[in-house]
């Protein structure tokens, strides 16, 4: 059998995700690849989410830590921290994010590990979402029908890079970590790879089942959130890449600002 060398470390948020937390857990325990850590963050659930992540403090794979400080109650920064506090507890080379209310598919740790050993430039790995609605798979995303908002980026829940890339990606994002409060952490880490480090990878298999309901309901399309949403991910860009004539020919960033300019009149 050939030896595992990398550990990878799983990072996962929860929030009053009592119902789902189990079956995000579970999908770790049962993966293909056996040499991966589990670290969660609770951050401050009044569901019965503690209860179930009791259940699991016996399992030598698994480390539970539960926020004891004061949330911002805006939920894209209040998950950043979550994550921020995961890393650096963690021990991985390779980190997987999942938000607890999604859950892995077998194969996913074992495919992103082969995907890092390949391809030495490869930083940061972005993989396809089965979209699930109360268990229910409602259908899966392929590279022509892409599920962010802008510009063609997964969710947190099928992101994964190296830890290296995390520190220089750290000290970039400093400057903006308290700005853009409808940028959530792997929106700015995937702008940040694909646009200014050039070390992004898509990879064309649906590894994660990302479910639909929650937070992502607030932004309908061409809805007030989702302009405004839009917008900052363009804004988002021009400060990371430093780059600031980036938008001013960009056609979409231009209608998406006057549609938001209306909504403001409102």
């Amino acid at each position: 059998m050939k030896k595992q060398n990398f550990l990878i470390s799983i990072l996962i948020i929860n929030f009053n995700n009592a119902k789902f937390i189990k079956r995000s857990i579970n999908s770790c325990l049962r993966q293909t690849y056996k040499n991966f850590e589990i670290l969660i963050y609770d951050d401050k659930s009044t569901d019965t989410s503690k209860l179930e992540l009791n259940k699991y403090k016996r399992n030598k794979r698994i480390k539970i830590f539960f926020n004891k400080y004061k949330k911002k109650n805006v939920p894209a920064f209040d998950a950043m921290k979550g994550y921020l506090y995961l890393y650096k507890k963690s021990k991985g080379s390779i980190i997987c994010l999942l938000d607890s209310d999604d859950y892995f598919h077998k194969k996913k740790i074992n495919e992103i590990r082969k995907i890092f050993e390949g391809k030495k430039n490869i930083q940061f790995i972005q993989n396809l979402p089965s979209i699930i609605n109360n268990r229910k798979i409602k259908k899966k995303l392929n590279k022509n029908n892409p599920i962010s908002f802008w510009p063609y980026l997964a969710p947190e829940s099928c992101i994964s890079f190296k830890k290296n890339f995390m520190r220089k990606f750290l000290k970039v994002n400093k400057r903006l970590e308290n700005k853009y409060s409808n940028i959530w952490f792997g929106f700015r880490m995937g702008v940040y790879s694909y646009y200014v480090a050039k070390n992004f990878y898509s990879l064309d298999k649906n590894l994660t089942f990302y479910e639909s309901i929650g937070e992502s309901k607030k932004y309908s399309f061409f809805g007030r959130n989702w302009m405004q949403r839009r917008r900052e991910s363009f804004q988002y860009l021009r400060d990371i890449s430093l780059k600031r004539q980036i938008l001013n020919k960009n056609l979409d960033y231009l209608f998406t600002n006057f549609i938001t300019n209306i909504y403001k009149l409102r």
